[in-house]
């Protein structure tokens, strides 16, 4: 009986560990570019996307066919999702603002400018 107990309570112990575990790893869903252009909207006050002409903020035309961002750090997911949720230089962060969701699907729309 003791025996059969621990290893139902071993297995138990394993499922909740993955559970949790793929809980607190779950990636929102891929982003939807129409979604995310639309989310832009707000952010086309300080950004270009059509030209290279800069607002209050740099232009995003073609971001992710650039080497480097304006702070030297090299164009990619990561680092762009980091200026988003970090702000900087007059721009506001926005970690609070969007949801993950939201995030990913402006990523999703910046990859097509």
């Amino acid at each position: 009986m003791k025996r059969h107990t621990l290893t139902f309570a071993s297995s138990a112990l394993l499922c909740a560990s993955l559970a949790v575990g793929l809980a607190a790893g779950q990636k929102p869903s891929k982003g939807d570019p129409a979604k995310g252009k639309e989310l832009f909207e707000q952010c086309a006050v300080c950004h270009n996307v059509d030209t290279d002409e800069t607002k209050m903020g740099p232009s995003l035309k073609g971001l992710f066919k650039r080497k480097t961002l304006k702070n030297g750090k090299p164009v990619n997911d990561a680092n762009v999702l980091a200026q988003i949720n970090n702000g900087g230089n007059g721009m506001p962060a926005y970690s609070d603002m969007l949801s993950a969701q939201d995030k990913s699907d402006v990523l999703a729309y910046l990859h097509t400018l």
